[in-house]
Protein backbone atom coordinates (compact mmCIF):
# COMPACT_ATOMS: atom_id res chain seq x y z
CA UNK A 1 0.00 0.00 0.00
CA UNK A 2 1.31 3.47 -0.88
CA UNK A 3 0.06 6.67 0.74
CA UNK A 4 0.06 9.95 -1.16
CA UNK A 5 0.56 13.23 0.64
CA UNK A 6 1.16 16.68 -0.80
CA UNK A 7 4.71 18.03 -0.71
CA UNK A 8 3.97 21.69 -0.04
CA UNK A 9 7.37 22.82 -1.37
CA UNK A 10 6.99 21.43 -4.88
CA UNK A 11 3.30 20.44 -5.10
CA UNK A 12 4.42 16.90 -5.99
CA UNK A 13 2.89 14.00 -4.07
CA UNK A 14 5.02 12.32 -1.43
CA UNK A 15 4.76 8.58 -1.66
CA UNK A 16 5.22 6.72 1.61
CA UNK A 17 5.59 2.99 1.14
CA UNK A 18 4.70 0.64 3.95
CA UNK A 19 8.39 -0.09 4.41
CA UNK A 20 9.21 0.48 8.12
CA UNK A 21 11.71 3.22 8.88
CA UNK A 22 14.29 2.48 11.56
CA UNK A 23 12.83 3.92 14.73
CA UNK A 24 14.00 2.35 17.93
CA UNK A 25 11.26 3.15 20.47
CA UNK A 26 7.49 2.92 20.60
CA UNK A 27 5.85 6.31 20.37
CA UNK A 28 8.90 7.73 18.62
CA UNK A 29 6.77 9.66 16.14
CA UNK A 30 5.04 11.51 18.97
CA UNK A 31 8.44 12.23 20.53
CA UNK A 32 9.67 13.58 17.20
CA UNK A 33 6.57 15.76 16.82
CA UNK A 34 7.10 17.10 20.32
CA UNK A 35 10.78 17.74 19.62
CA UNK A 36 9.88 19.70 16.48
CA UNK A 37 7.21 21.73 18.27
CA UNK A 38 9.59 22.51 21.15
CA UNK A 39 12.08 23.81 18.59
CA UNK A 40 9.41 26.09 17.13
CA UNK A 41 8.83 23.99 14.01
CA UNK A 42 5.52 22.66 12.74
CA UNK A 43 5.67 18.84 12.51
CA UNK A 44 4.92 18.44 8.80
CA UNK A 45 4.98 15.07 7.07
CA UNK A 46 8.31 15.93 5.43
CA UNK A 47 9.92 17.03 8.71
CA UNK A 48 8.68 13.97 10.59
CA UNK A 49 9.85 11.62 7.82
CA UNK A 50 13.31 13.17 7.68
CA UNK A 51 13.47 13.26 11.50
CA UNK A 52 12.91 9.51 11.58
CA UNK A 53 15.86 9.01 9.25
CA UNK A 54 18.09 11.51 11.06
CA UNK A 55 17.35 10.75 14.69
CA UNK A 56 16.29 7.10 14.46
CA UNK A 57 19.78 5.86 13.55
CA UNK A 58 21.91 7.18 16.41
CA UNK A 59 24.54 9.90 16.30
CA UNK A 60 25.50 10.66 12.71
CA UNK A 61 26.96 13.09 10.21
CA UNK A 62 25.00 13.51 7.00
CA UNK A 63 25.06 15.66 3.89
CA UNK A 64 21.86 16.77 2.20
CA UNK A 65 22.69 14.58 -0.80
CA UNK A 66 23.23 11.50 1.37
CA UNK A 67 20.00 12.09 3.32
CA UNK A 68 18.12 12.64 0.06
CA UNK A 69 19.41 9.29 -1.27
CA UNK A 70 18.47 7.61 2.02
CA UNK A 71 14.98 9.14 1.88
CA UNK A 72 14.51 7.93 -1.70
CA UNK A 73 15.65 4.42 -0.71
CA UNK A 74 13.06 4.51 2.11
CA UNK A 75 10.34 5.31 -0.43
CA UNK A 76 10.03 9.04 0.25
CA UNK A 77 9.57 11.19 -2.82
CA UNK A 78 11.17 14.41 -1.61
CA UNK A 79 13.10 16.90 -3.70
CA UNK A 80 16.71 17.65 -2.84
CA UNK A 81 15.71 21.26 -2.17
CA UNK A 82 13.14 20.08 0.41
CA UNK A 83 15.88 18.09 2.15
CA UNK A 84 18.25 21.10 2.09
CA UNK A 85 15.55 23.41 3.42
CA UNK A 86 14.59 20.98 6.19
CA UNK A 87 18.20 20.43 7.28
CA UNK A 88 18.79 24.19 7.39
CA UNK A 89 15.57 24.72 9.38
CA UNK A 90 16.61 21.99 11.84
CA UNK A 91 20.05 23.61 12.23
CA UNK A 92 18.54 27.07 12.76
CA UNK A 93 16.20 25.59 15.39
CA UNK A 94 19.12 23.94 17.23
CA UNK A 95 18.21 20.34 16.37
CA UNK A 96 21.29 19.78 14.20
CA UNK A 97 24.79 21.17 14.06
CA UNK A 98 25.84 22.53 10.68
CA UNK A 99 29.46 21.88 9.74
CA UNK A 100 30.82 23.74 6.70
CA UNK A 101 33.82 21.81 5.46
CA UNK A 102 35.13 23.28 2.23
CA UNK A 103 33.44 25.56 -0.26
CA UNK A 104 29.79 24.62 -0.49
CA UNK A 105 30.32 21.21 1.19
CA UNK A 106 28.21 21.08 4.34
CA UNK A 107 27.44 18.30 6.78
CA UNK A 108 24.80 18.18 9.47
CA UNK A 109 25.38 16.38 12.74
CA UNK A 110 22.81 15.08 15.19
CA UNK A 111 25.25 15.69 18.06
CA UNK A 112 24.91 19.41 18.72
CA UNK A 113 27.37 19.76 21.63
CA UNK A 114 30.74 21.42 20.85
CA UNK A 115 33.30 18.98 19.46
CA UNK A 116 35.81 18.57 16.62
CA UNK A 117 35.90 16.39 13.51
CA UNK A 118 38.05 14.32 11.18
CA UNK A 119 37.16 14.19 7.50
CA UNK A 120 38.50 11.52 5.18
CA UNK A 121 39.18 13.40 1.96
CA UNK A 122 39.16 10.18 -0.08
CA UNK A 123 35.68 9.07 0.99
CA UNK A 124 34.24 12.38 2.28
CA UNK A 125 33.26 10.57 5.48
CA UNK A 126 33.24 12.64 8.63
CA UNK A 127 33.67 11.37 12.16
CA UNK A 128 34.23 12.80 15.62
CA UNK A 129 37.58 13.48 17.22
CA UNK A 130 37.68 12.03 20.74
CA UNK A 131 36.52 14.57 23.30
CA UNK A 132 39.38 16.28 25.10
CA UNK A 133 42.01 15.24 22.53
CA UNK A 134 42.37 18.71 20.92
CA UNK A 135 44.01 21.38 23.03
CA UNK A 136 44.70 25.06 22.46
CA UNK A 137 47.23 27.11 24.37
CA UNK A 138 45.21 30.21 23.55
CA UNK A 139 42.79 31.68 21.04
CA UNK A 140 43.35 35.04 19.35
CA UNK A 141 41.71 38.15 20.72
CA UNK A 142 38.54 38.80 18.72
CA UNK A 143 38.09 42.07 16.83
CA UNK A 144 36.63 45.02 18.73
CA UNK A 145 32.95 44.58 19.54
CA UNK A 146 33.03 40.83 18.91
CA UNK A 147 33.16 37.78 21.17
CA UNK A 148 34.23 34.20 20.47
CA UNK A 149 31.26 31.83 20.63
CA UNK A 150 32.98 28.66 19.50
CA UNK A 151 35.89 27.11 17.68
CA UNK A 152 35.48 24.24 15.22
CA UNK A 153 38.46 22.15 14.21
CA UNK A 154 38.25 19.94 11.13
CA UNK A 155 41.23 17.64 10.69
CA UNK A 156 41.64 16.45 7.11
CA UNK A 157 42.82 12.89 6.51
CA UNK A 158 43.91 10.81 3.55
CA UNK A 159 45.34 7.31 3.24
CA UNK A 160 49.11 7.12 3.67
CA UNK A 161 51.07 6.84 0.42
CA UNK A 162 53.45 3.99 -0.09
Amino acid sequence: MTHHLLNMGSREPIRLRDRPLKVNVAGAEEQLKSRLRNAGLRPTVQRISLSKLLFGNGDRHVSAEALHAEARAAGLQLSLSTVYNTLNQFAEAGLLREIAVQGPRTYFHTRISPHHHFIDEASNKMFDVADGSVEFARLPTPPAGMEIVGCDVIIRLRPKKG
